[in-house]
């Protein structure tokens, strides 16, 4: 099997408000106040792109401090994604292919995960879960492979929880709003090249 060579390669603001010297004016049989709607999580779209520098075409970068993916194209080009990817000493780096490609995948987590969490996943440890909305999978995925390795049951997935995007929370994969993977599912070809960028930071 052939495989292209890769290119190796805000600032959060905190105020706090102190109040002094202010007593409350409600009486003990005042209702407060109701408590405001939880607001919609927005995930930026994927959007197109000017490059830098030039990266090989139709290959997938994924750089994890930035929770971005790139899908790169001819001309310096590329399709950005906004993602999460996996929390501290789960996030694994390196040059991996596609192996595979599913559509509403089954799941079954890994001896590790059962082992770390057990109340969590034990219950699927024997026949797993099949595919569907609530999947951990979401409605497609990328599976990673290497060669001398085969499958490292590491997935370019997608998922139902918008509000895990641009955080590092996952067991070591790459994911992706549900819309957003299957757009990225139908421009990735099988065998395409995948590059996982090391952290900056192996502490998040």
């Amino acid at each position: 099997m052939k495989r292209r060579n890769v290119l190796t390669g805000g600032l959060g603001l905190a105020a706090t408000g102190l109040l002094s010297g202010v007593a409350s004016a409600h009486s003990d049989n005042t209702a407060p106040p109701p408590a405001p709607e939880a607001q919609p999580v927005m995930v930026p779209e994927p959007r197109l792109v000017q490059l830098p520098y030039q990266i090989t075409p139709y290959e997938v970068h994924v750089f994890p401090d930035q929770f971005r993916l790139y899908w790169t194209l001819p001309d310096r080009t590329a399709w950005e994604y906004p993602i999460r990817v996996g929390r501290a000493g789960l996030y694994e780096s390196g040059e991996f292919y596609v192996g595979a490609k599913k559509e509403w995948p089954s799941w079954t987590p890994t001896p590790e995960m059962v082992e770390r969490e057990p109340e969590k996943y034990e219950q699927y440890a024997e026949e797993g879960m099949p595919g569907g909305p609530g999947n951990p999978l979401g409605a497609r995925a990328l599976y990673l492979f290497q060669e001398g390795r085969g499958d490292t049951f590491l997935r370019i997935h997608g998922t139902d929880d918008p509000a895990t995007i641009g955080r590092a929370v996952s067991n070591g994969c790459a994911g992706l709003t549900n819309d957003q993977i299957v757009m990225l599912y139908d421009q990735v070809p099988m065998d395409t090249l995948v590059k996982l960028y090391p952290k900056l930071d192996p502490s998040t």
